[in-house]
């Protein structure tokens, strides 16, 4: 088992299963193995001192009281500390190592914005206050939002939407606002292949025909089929620019010229504004909505779901119909919210109505605002730079070993795309991906976009260094050899892990999300089964 395979690879650690490695705690040095929070505590114990409840006190509950027992483990201080210490150990973060996810602009966020988003007057209003005491707050979104405007070169800007989607839907509702307003009832929105998979899911959520317009062998939006396929019942074309290839779209000028022709209008994917903030605006180029991930190019993490910011951008066609509330200055320089009960005073009566109860994320809007403050315009620009300069050198370091489908296609923007043509029969992207996480890496995006087989997307952002690049480069090629030589040991890959490789397909079908077992009184622990592996 130890000899090295046709790649030279060899284990270097004792796999799982190795009976004379094993542990009485199932411990490996620092990699330690944590229990189910309901495995450690019980319900005789508890963290806090508590006085007897008075035996003739009576009930604030209003019949709502308590049958049966809670359910829940007592935990002391340090024991519920440590739980919760070791499980997020356990977890792979930007502050570990590179998170080469393609798509999803997952770079360092600089310390200095979490300060400021813990400010107080930042950390802590509240959106009921009453607006004279959220002054400063309102500043801070209406400079935001100049600064939105002025990078992308559009009218307007929608700061409510909570995230990329959501921004999506907000401009797409926007396009059909503008459409009704004049009469005009198409049906039908083209969303290229390139594209985002959230462009079609949104267009269809908003009421809308989807159909889709091939790319060319370069990877870039036909333009002549697209032209083709525009008439009287197409109400807008959703493109991502730079596109899920990742490349730009060198025609998105005529793309747009075409489709105001037809009478309709222009959605741009934001997603990627990362690769080309500073360099390119999507309102020089025609574009009529446009979202812009706060969490992706301006610096937040945004694994785990949330929290989110998708503001809006929107050309002058559109920007009557951005929803409610946004923020306006007086001729005296005060900002003000503007809501439903006060909109016609701006001259903003056509909005479509509102996205979400209130105006957005506050902490997104204060590092996003720190970020563009603290690198300035040229800061900016470097950015988008750096970014493609990152993903260039990725592309030609692994060319030669990895099927590149688009390497000729010019530079690729901020990420680049491979295939799994080459690798020995049998052995796919995902043992790849799994053997990348013995190799201490997550893995990159896996068969996206569907126009390669085999898909693997990489987007190592700007803030990567060339020494880190290497070292993942480096990791990249020797499991990528192992897969070209047939070694099966990738098939059950991770080794090294927390976990071994799960059952995905029963993961997502048929995952198990509740504690299932009982709570054992002290000193008698109950052993757990956990399903949906």
């Amino acid at each position: 088992m130890n000899a090295p395979n046709k790649s030279g690879w060899k284990p270097s650690a004792p796999l799982a299963g190795d009976t004379e490695s094993a542990t009485f705690t199932g411990n490996r040095a620092l990699m330690l193995e944590e229990p189910l929070i309901f495995e450690i505590g019980h319900i005789e114990t508890t963290g806090v001192d508590l006085p007897e409840p008075q035996a003739d006190a009576p009930s604030r509950l209003g019949g709502l009281e308590r049958t049966d027992t809670i359910g829940l483990p007592g935990l002391s201080e340090p024991e519920c500390l440590r739980h919760y210490t070791r499980l997020s150990r356990q977890n792979y973060a930007i502050d570990l190592g590179l998170f080469p996810l393609g798509s999803c602009t997952m770079k360092h966020n600089p310390r200095l914005n979490e300060k400021v988003a813990r400010m107080p007057g930042f950390a802590d209003v509240h959106p009921l206050q009453p607006v004279d005491t959220v002054r400063g707050a309102l500043e801070v979104v209406s400079e935001l939002a100049n600064w939105l405007i002025t990078l992308t070169g559009m009218h307007s800007v929608a700061m409510s939407p909570k995230a990329g989607a959501h921004g999506e839907l907000c401009g797409i509702l926007c396009i059909r606002a503008a459409l009704e307003a004049r009469g005009d009832a198409r049906k039908v929105v083209l969303v290229p292949e390139s594209a985002h998979g959230t462009n079609p899911a949104t267009a269809a959520f908003a009421g809308y025909e989807v159909e889709d317009i091939p790319a060319t062998a370069e990877g870039r939006v036909d333009l002549e089929k697209l032209k083709a396929r525009l008439g009287p019942d197409v109400a807008a074309v959703m493109i991502t620019n730079p596109n899920t290839c990742g490349l730009f779209e060198r025609d998105m000028k005529a793309i747009s010229d075409a489709v105001h022709a037809a009478g309709g209008f222009v959605y741009c994917d934001g997603a990627n504004f990362n690769a080309i903030v500073g360099k390119v605006r999507p309102g020089d180029l025609g574009v009529d909505a446009m979202h812009i991930n706060l969490h992706k190019t301006f610096s937040t993490p945004h694994g785990g779901g949330g929290p989110g910011s998708g503001p809006v951008v929107l050309s002058e066609a559109l920007s009557p119909y951005a929803p409610l509330p946004f923020t306006a200055r007086d001729a005296d320089g005060t900002v003000h919210l503007v809501e439903e009960e006060n909109a016609h005073e701006f001259g903003h009566s056509d909005a479509f109505g509102r996205m979400t109860a209130f105006h957005g994320q506050m902490g997104m809007f204060t590092r996003a605002l720190a970020y563009i403050l603290s690198h300035g315009a040229d800061g900016l620009a470097q950015v988008a730079e750096d970014a493609v300069l990152n993903a260039n050198y990725i592309l030609r370091s692994l060319e030669d070993l990895l099927h590149a489908p688009f390497g000729e296609s010019g530079p690729c923007m901020h990420e680049a795309l491979f295939g799994d043509q080459g690798f020995a029969e049998g052995l796919s992207t995902l043992d790849l991906a799994k053997a990348l996480i013995d190799e201490g890496y997550h893995p990159m995006t896996m068969y996206f976009p569907l126009v390669v087989h085999g898909a693997m997307l990489i987007e190592p952002t700007e803030t990567e260094s060339k020494v880190g690049l290497d070292q993942f480069i480096g990791a990249l090629r020797s499991v990528v050899e192992r897969a070209k030589a047939g070694d099966e040991s990738l098939k059950a890959a991770p080794y090294f892990a927390p976990r071994r490789r799960l059952d995905e397909t029963q993961a997502a079908r048929k995952p198990i999300l509740a504690w299932e077992g009982e709570l054992a009184p002290a000193g008698k622990p109950v052993p757990s089964e956990i399903g949906g592996q």
